[in-house]
């Protein structure tokens, strides 16, 4: 159980490590007015949450549910699902405006930062 949970972790940080840089890869075709939500960022936003909510499993699975902070979950999966919300919404436009993959990055380092410092 501890190998199955150690690769849905390093699937877990390689799904942020995507989203974030499938953003960075747009960066450039933003001034040209040609950015786009590419697969980078939907796919890795689906291996998070994916990855994500079995971890969460696994934890309750071993045992360990009282040690669960719920609400930090909850959270995290809230600002998850919004980032695959605007993914989607994105990847349907033909163009991602700097905004948008600034929200998508924003929200990914959130979700980091909520997963630290909470």
């Amino acid at each position: 159980m501890e190998i199955l949970r150690n690769i849905l972790l390093i699937l877990h940080i390689l799904g942020f490590a995507g989203i974030v840089a499938g953003v960075f890869m747009q960066l450039p075709a933003v001034k040209q007015g040609t950015a786009k939500i590419n697969g980078a960022i939907l796919h890795s936003s689906i291996l998070m949450l994916i990855t994500g909510l079995g971890l969460v499993g696994m934890a309750y699975a071993r045992g360990f549910g009282d040690h669960i902070d719920n609400a930090k979950i909850g959270v995290k999966t809230a600002v998850l699902v919004v980032i695959l919300v605007l993914a989607i919404v994105g990847k349907a436009k033909k163009r991602a405006s700097a905004g948008l993959l600034g929200a998508i990055g924003g929200l990914a380092v959130l979700n980091v930062v909520l997963a630290v410092a909470w």
